[in-house]
């Protein structure tokens, strides 16, 4: 302070003290930046005084050691504009903005207050601190990925202070404002469209900032994206928010915190980088590689109490994401609480009860009063709770029941705060290990299983493998695989399959036939090597798959060593003539058992053909004179396996139109015999045999039918009661092989004759000729009987079907 002001506020006291003084006081308004000489107020008028006594007071206007910006006009007893005043020169955010002075009059001396309060006018634009930043963003970036951007400033203050920002293009990002609690906006652009290198490697935009006032006023700042390929992976802060507090006047390079971000990327992809914005780089400043937040000037409390830091982290492939660490500026209390451990478990069992003691801490603080007080709390969702015991003394203590299965270990977080304003803070980190108890049972990966085997397997081949797992650990978690008692067919399991205890590999104990068993269950336990052991059980389903292993079996026509089958065909049977059906079976399964059948070799192979499907041979042109009677077919019957297997068969057709043309033909199929020379005298014996046979059932019949006569007659005329009599429906079935002969017919008989019923079916049968070895005739099936009931009263006329038998 100079001398000369020095004296100028002695003589002011000594004025006020002597000659008393008269005081007042007088406000004003102006906007900053008026003209030099521009009214501020009739300050004569306000205070109600003459200019004369301003004139003769010898009034002046004492402002101290500020500056003059208001000058005093006594000629005419009003406040002027002395020098242009700048608000924000003046008094920067400060609101709001007032000139304190005071005008002194002498001779007698009084005193007055003069306040003029500086009012804000739009007079400057939002202005950033770059006029243009560039990003580098990966192609592979998210829809919704943030990019902090950086804030405008304004130095007015009130509506003409900042206000809104903007963004375009708004083809890819789109802008996101939040508000902050210092009344700041966080400006953040949001990816909206995913980006395409190989369409637009550099995305401009314009960042506008514009202010409320009026005229609104506006700043902006150029944005160059460069898209990047590859990188896909963006940092990831380990928390959104960080909060620290640092007491005021620290030195410098004190460490306010450490942010932590990870990136799954690697290599230069995977390094991340922090940094702040530049407008804070006087106050803090963050090491690039560590994220180690540091002071880098001094901190008054008085000035501002907590910072907002944007800390934006940043890999080397341009992805960044950003975070918010929240510095408390704190007065004086600068000692944290001490943990101590005093005793501790490493481990403990999971079937412990709760409220069971893990550790014991004691806290110490050298502060005092509300500095001093410690609470510690734990990280949430732990199965864990802090009890104080005494003074200074807390109990870690189990808050619930706690489970192995879910959580093998626990690094246990406590942290202890003191209750000073802001409040600091200490924290440790306990490692818990959870012991197992045998509290889970063996679980199989599936509720039942299904397994094949190909049949005529070797013993001991493996076929399946069931797996349990067991939840525990250790002992308890080893699993045992037991075949459980059960039966197949009367049998017991173990004779088919055994399990692998160790591995579950279930075993063939035999060699395995689909003809006999297609599929069988068998029951395996698996337990664990706890005590007690817990177990679990599971149905395996074993199913047997055929192998062709069986070659066809044909059924028909019947291949015997003691007589030759001999099919005939008429010499006016039409192309398409159905000789006979080769029917044949195989017991395989599926495409093992699709039967084929096919014409090896043949007398004549242009007048038959086998059906491919269904073995039916028939004539595939007319029968002539000229074709030979005895025909010799060998068909093939195939099945449809890998290899495939086979039958063969021969099939004898004769092709005539009646017996004499035929039998001295038919001897050829026998010609390996010794019955050719006496061929008439079997003939002869054959015709004779029938001939008697034939005569003795005539009398037979004719007798029975006498003595039925006679009894119904002894009984029409007896006093008995008429009972008549149902035989039973019976069929006759004549011929061999499974070519069938049968006749069914319907007797109704009563006392009286006169009244009985009898009714012939029609019989079905086919043209077969047998020729047995010891014979040279042949047996000849006719079709066509007829109805032979003509009237109730009528005798039976049969006409029977003849049977030649040639001996």
């Amino acid at each position: 302070m100079s001398g000369r002001t020095m004296r100028r506020q002695v003589l002011l006291c000594i004025w006020v003290f002597s000659l008393g003084w008269a005081h007042g006081q007088v406000s004003y308004s102006i906007p900053e930046e008026m003209a030099t000489g521009s009214l501020v107020g009739n300050i004569a008028q306000d205070l109600g005084l003459d200019v004369k006594r301003l004139k003769s007071g010898k009034a002046r206007v004492y402002t101290g050691d500020s500056a003059e910006h208001i000058e005093l006009n006594k000629e005419r007893g009003v406040l002027l504009i002395k020098d242009r005043i700048d608000r924000e020169a003046l008094c920067g955010e400060t609101t709001p903005c007032a000139l304190h002075f005071q005008m002194i009059l002498e001779h007698p001396m009084e005193f007055y207050s003069v306040t003029v309060e500086i009012t804000d006018v739009n007079d400057n634009p939002p202005t950033f601190v770059r006029d243009e930043v560039a990003y580098e963003i990966s192609e592979s970036a998210v829809v919704g990925a943030r990019f902090v951007l950086e804030k405008a400033a304004d130095s007015d203050v009130g509506v003409n202070g900042l206000d809104s920002y903007s963004l375009k293009p708004t083809d890819h990002f789109v802008l996101k404002t939040t508000l902050r609690g210092d009344g700041s906006k966080n400006v953040e652009m949001v990816l909206q469209k995913p980006l395409d290198r190989e369409k637009h490697e550099h995305v401009p935009l314009t960042l506008t900032a514009v202010d409320g006032g009026e005229p609104r006023l506006s700043g902006t700042m150029q944005i160059i994206v460069t898209v990047l390929d590859v990188n896909d992976n963006a940092p990831v802060c380990s928390n959104p928010e960080y909060k620290a507090s640092v007491v005021e006047n620290s030195p410098v390079g004190t460490v306010i915190t450490t942010v932590s971000a990870t990136d799954v990327d690697k290599d230069n992809n995977g390094k991340v980088t922090y940094t702040i914005p530049k407008s804070l780089d006087s106050l803090f400043q963050i090491d690039v590689d560590s994220g180690v937040l540091t002071l880098s000037g001094n901190i008054d409390y008085e000035k501002r109490k907590f910072y907002e830091l944007d800390v934006q982290v940043r890999d080397q492939g341009g992805l960044s994401d950003a975070c918010k660490v929240i510095v408390e500026v704190v007065d004086f209390n600068d000692n944290r609480p001490s943990i101590n451990i005093m005793s501790k478990s490493h481990s403990i069992s999971e079937n412990v009860k709760p409220d069971t003691v893990v550790t014991m801490i004691n806290i110490q603080d050298p502060d005092s009063g509300d500095n001093g007080k410690v609470k510690c709390v734990l990280d949430e969702n732990m199965p864990f709770a802090m009890k104080s015991t005494t003074n200074n003394f807390y109990s870690l203590v189990t808050d619930s029941d706690l489970d192995r299965e879910r959580a093998s270990e626990y690094n246990i977080s406590i942290k202890c705060c003191d209750e000073g304003v802001p409040s600091l803070s200490s924290s440790v980190t306990l490692t818990l290990h959870i012991s197992d108890v045998n509290d889970n049972a063996p679980v199989f990966e599936r509720s039942s299983y299904e397994a094949y085997i190909v049949e005529n397997n070797t013993p001991g081949l493996s076929i399946f493998t069931v797996k349990a797992t067991d939840a525990d650990w250790n002992q308890n978690a080893r699993v045992s695989y037991i075949l459980e008692d059960s039966s197949v067919n009367g049998v017991p399991v173990s004779s088919y399959v055994s399990v692998s205890a160790d591995s579950g590999v279930i075993h063939a104990v035999r060699s395995f036939d689909y003809e006999h068993i297609k599929d069988f269950h068998l029951c395996v336990k698996a337990q664990d090597g706890g005590s007690p052991p817990l177990s679990s059980n599971v149905t395996v389903n074993i199913m047997i798959q055929d192998q062709n292993d069986n070659a066809p079996q044909v059924l028909y026509p019947v291949q015997t060593s003691s007589s030759v089958v001999a099919e005939m065909v008429p010499r006016s049977a039409d192309v398409g003539y159905l000789v006979t059906k080769v029917v044949a079976v195989d017991v395989d399964s599926g495409q093992n058992a699709w039967l084929s059948y096919k014409l090896q070799k043949a007398t004549d192979r242009a007048l038959f053909e086998v059906g491919l499907q269904n073995g039916e041979i028939r004539t595939i042109r007319q029968v002539t004179d000229k074709d030979a009677v005895k025909q010799r077919l060998t068909v093939v019957v195939e099945d449809n396996g890998q290899p495939s297997r086979s039958a063969t068969v021969n099939v004898n057709v004769a092709v005539a139109d009646s017996f004499p043309e035929v039998l001295s033909e038919f001897t050829d199929f026998t010609h390996d015999k010794e019955y050719n020379d006496n061929l008439t005298f079997y003939l002869v014996l054959a015709l004779a045999v029938v001939s008697f046979l034939f005569i003795t059932c005539l009398v037979v019949i004719i007798s029975v039918k006498i003595y039925r006569w006679r009894q119904s007659r002894v009984l029409y005329h007896s006093s008995l009661p008429v009972i008549p009599y149902y035989p039973p429906r019976y069929s006759d079935t004549l011929g061999t092989g499974t070519l069938q002969h049968v006749y069914n017919y319907e007797v109704c008989r009563t006392t009286d004759s006169r009244k009985s019923d009898c009714k012939f079916g029609r019989a079905g049968s086919q043209n077969v000729l047998i020729m047995e070895p010891s014979c040279t005739g042949t047996m000849q099936r006719i079709q066509n009987e007829k109805n032979i009931l003509d009237e109730p009263d009528s005798p039976v006329e049969v006409r029977p079907f003849l049977h030649l038998i040639l001996t």
